[in-house]
């Protein structure tokens, strides 16, 4: 493993954590259910993040479509559907596809 991978996997993991902590430590949601409603609201935006940087690895290697494709149909169907599920699942469809494509 190479610094580079090391550095960035750290990087992901400290802004994956302070995604999820600090909305229960601050109290940033605006809701009075509780500290377990505020961590799973904070766990759709924490994965759409992680994915978003941890992309950002194939950048730095090789072929920077699959990434954009990816950032793309993430940010599209957010817009769209409002749904974070949707959005993580075709953000990673598209990374998929252009990948397989562009590598074929």
């Amino acid at each position: 493993m190479t610094a580079d991978v090391l550095t960035l996997a750290v990087i992901v993991g400290a802004f994956n954590y302070l995604f999820r902590y600090l909305p229960l430590r601050l109290h940033l949601q605006a809701t009075d259910r509780g500290p377990m409603a505020r961590f799973l609201a904070s766990t759709g935006p924490a994965a759409i993040v992680t994915l978003a940087v941890s992309s950002g690895l194939p950048l730095m290697q090789a072929d920077a479509r699959p990434v954009v494709a990816g950032v793309a149909a993430v940010g599209g169907i957010y817009l769209w559907r409002k749904s974070v599920v949707l959005a993580t699942m075709a953000g990673s469809l598209a990374y998929g596809a252009v990948f397989a494509l562009a590598g074929a």
